[in-house]
């Protein structure tokens, strides 16, 4: 059998400044991931063989070195994509350059595809599954793998089903010579690979986080976040905590700190007489302390401004507070900070982050300050109760876990920070009905105490 003459090199018409070099050729196969082209190293993977599956094979490496981008800077441009996603998503634009070409693309497939789809699905990574749905639509792999899905969770179906659709009719848009097109647009990303592959990585990438939708209201709210201005669909899960780099930070003022009365055995006021009968060692007397320390969290979603102000005024109050913000933006794949130090135990920031718009990371952050507890402090959540997922939905079940982090470590609620400095000296603890008026979180602590 005669050797198959492969010349990359006379691939043209690129408009990127892809120099012409020499490229290395490799045997392959039909197999996935046994093709494949390297436009740093210009290494071309294919399979020699003369029949229909090989050559259209070849043909789709040969498209990926015709239109697909070079020399990009990956991590500024798409920072907030996921790189599986932006395969997947050029792995279609490429077959539906090569369809619409004449090739026969049904012709890719390797037999493999069903058995996957169904390995995903049982093994419940949908992130994984809207990827390769991508990769494989509009081929004779589809079919297969749609089938697999199927057969491991057919739940999965409607939702891959809508990203199908959206991808379609996004794809339907444009003309041949658009999705191929290789002239850079202002920010030097290839105008074919901008409006139709970056687009819909961008789709994929909300999507692959996403809470699968399994009934008829969440396809419907899954739906509209594919359409152009969606919403981004619930995720049911906290975004991962990332804390600013430390600023400048400034001493401030110290006063006496935050008074506060404990009972004793001793004294000269007689604070708590019903102690005398409940308290075996009768501490019915007061002694007044005055505590330092504390840690105060501030959820900075929305409009709520800090004012510094304020915050100087709780550092008199207890300067060796730990005080932070946190405020996630919604879809954000951990390039945002969402949390950060405004005050660290004598120090405060020369300046205070506004926030990013949704909460976000309410679990974490609750964490993270049980964390940093020392001897049993005190810690405050400056709050309104209203906990969202990593895409800023209201979820019941991240509300019931802030709810219990809450009430299993006695954190502290106020609304504002000026009531900061109260809430760590202790005061009287909240009625049920006071706790009851911070929103979902508040709703939650009446469930836990049966009330």
């Amino acid at each position: 059998m005669k050797n198959v003459a492969i010349f990359p090199e006379l691939v043209t018409g690129r408009e990127d400044d892809f120099a012409a070099r020499t490229w290395r050729i490799h045997q392959g196969s039909t197999l996935r991931g046994e093709a494949s082209c390297n436009l740093t190293e210009r290494i071309l993977e294919v399979p020699f063989g003369h029949d229909s599956r090989s050559r259209v094979v070849r043909a789709h490496e040969l498209m990926h070195a015709r239109v697909s981008p070079h020399g990009l800077s990956w991590e500024t441009l798409f920072a907030d994509v996921s790189p599986r996603a932006l395969e997947c998503a050029e792995e279609y634009r490429v077959n539906s350059l090569l369809d619409r070409l004449g090739f026969d693309v049904a012709l890719l497939r390797d037999g493999s595809e069903k058995s996957g789809g169904r390995r995903l699905a049982e093994a419940g990574e949908w992130d994984q599954a809207v990827c390769f749905l991508l990769a494989v639509l509009g081929t004779g792999s589809e079919r297969d793998y749609l089938a697999g899905i199927r057969a491991g969770n057919p739940a999965w179906l409607p939702g891959l089903r809508a990203v199908r659709k959206r991808a379609v009719a996004l794809m339907s848009r444009y003309a041949t010579a658009s999705i191929g097109a290789t002239h850079r647009d202002d920010m030097g990303v290839p105008m074919g690979y901008a409006q139709t592959t970056v687009v819909l990585a961008r789709l994929l990438t909300q999507s692959m986080v996403a809470r699968v939708p399994e009934d008829p209201e969440a396809l419907r709210q899954f739906r509209r976040s594919l359409e152009p201005g969606g919403r981004r669909p619930p995720t049911g899960r906290f975004a991962e905590l990332c804390f600013a780099e430390q600023g400048e930070m400034r001493r401030r003022p110290r006063a006496s700190g935050v008074r506060h009365s404990r009972a004793s055995t001793t004294g000269t006021v007689m604070r708590f007489p019903g102690r005398l009968l409940t308290d075996e060692q009768q501490r019915a007397f007061g002694r007044t302390a005055h505590h330092h320390g504390g840690i105060v969290i501030i959820d900075q979603s929305g409009s709520m401004d800090i004012d510094e102000c304020d915050l100087e005024a709780l550092m008199r109050r207890a300067p060796d507070a730990l005080v932070v913000g946190y405020s996630h933006r919604p879809g954000d794949r951990g390039v945002t900070a969402n949390a950060w130090v405004l005050a660290q135990r004598g120090k405060v920031a020369a300046s205070c982050p506004s926030g990013n718009v949704g909460n976000g990371v309410d679990g974490p952050m609750l964490r993270w300050a049980v964390s940093q507890r020392t001897r049993g402090e005190p810690i405050v959540w400056v709050t309104d109760g209203q906990v969202t997922d990593s895409h800023d939905h209201p979820d019941e079940d991240l509300t019931g876990e802030c709810a219990h982090l809450v009430s299993r470590h006695r954190i502290r609620l106020v609304r504002q920070l000026p009531d900061a400095a109260g809430a760590l000296a202790g005061g009287q603890s909240l009625s049920p009905r006071q706790q009851g008026s911070f929103g979902r979180v508040g709703r939650k602590l009446l469930e836990i105490k049966g009330i």
